[in-house]
């Protein structure tokens, strides 16, 4: 059985990490360099690193930021945020990222992920999904809508058609964000994961709501999320990562031993 990945999760906002509730009300947390050695040295399986403005601000990703992270960390490394092309790709790349992010350019133009597959390997080319969920209809069956520019464009498309057909593309790995759960802590959104996890052969990364242990333990199991991303649990204190894989051990689920 493959082990369940923990993963801490960075979004980046004028170089700062910040946190927010459900894309807003976006507080400072502190120094992503910092905080990312952090939670490597805590037993973290991987670290996602997102400029969360960089699409909405059309300008390009931090790289200074990214290189500065990934010299300090040795483990997984994907890095998003206003990745518009493979020569992108390339830079986040050479730059110490593992994985490149794709979200709001994949949906505008899907075939940065071929190309990106084709580039440089589908196991570096994640597809970035913010959805939110709508009332279903003949445009939306799924009754979970992509949206783009950090949440502030929906879009009309149905996630579960766009999850397959990223796939289809050549994407490696699906990091599924609920936009409805982002932040508060109460939870992932277990139907869309599992309704995601179900439907692609591909990993899913399951992100936001993430408040507890049992939390996590749901959506590993309940939601067959191959992975789940962590935040406001941990960036206040509240756990450690330790103390998450320790719980996760205890009731069954399989996690890589960092102590």
């Amino acid at each position: 059985m493959l082990s369940k990945r923990i993963i801490p999760c960075l979004d980046v906002r004028d170089g700062r990490t910040t946190k927010g509730i459900k894309f807003k009300q976006n507080v400072d947390i502190g120094d992503p360099v910092e905080m990312g050695r952090f939670y490597y040295e805590e037993g973290a399986d991987e670290i996602v690193f997102y400029d969360i403005t960089a699409s909405s601000d059309r300008r390009p990703i931090m790289l200074d930021v990214v290189r500065r992270v990934a010299e300090t960390i040795f483990i997984p490394f994907s890095v998003g945020g206003g990745i518009r092309s493979v020569e992108d790709m390339r830079e986040v790349l050479l730059a110490g990222a593992e994985k490149v992010s794709v979200n709001s350019a994949a949906i505008l133009n899907p075939e940065i992920i071929r190309q990106g597959a084709e580039a440089f390997g589908s196991q570096c080319v994640v597809l970035g999904m913010d959805v939110k969920k709508v009332e279903p209809s003949d445009q939306i069956p799924s009754g979970y809508e992509m949206v783009i520019n950090g949440g502030r464009t929906p879009m009309g498309i149905d996630a579960l058609w766009w999850a397959r057909e990223a796939e289809r593309l050549g994407a490696g790995e699906i990091c599924l964000n609920s936009i409805d759960a982002d932040g508060t802590r109460e939870g992932y959104e277990i139907q869309l994961t599992r309704l995601i996890s179900t439907h692609v052969r591909i990993p899913v990364i399951a992100s936001g709501g993430a408040g507890t242990p049992e939390h996590l333990l749901d959506v590993l199991r309940e939601g067959c999320a191959d992975a789940a991303l962590i935040a406001s649990m941990v960036h206040y204190g509240t756990y450690t990562i330790r103390q998450i894989k320790e719980i996760l051990q205890e009731r069954g689920v399989e996690v890589r031993k960092t102590w």
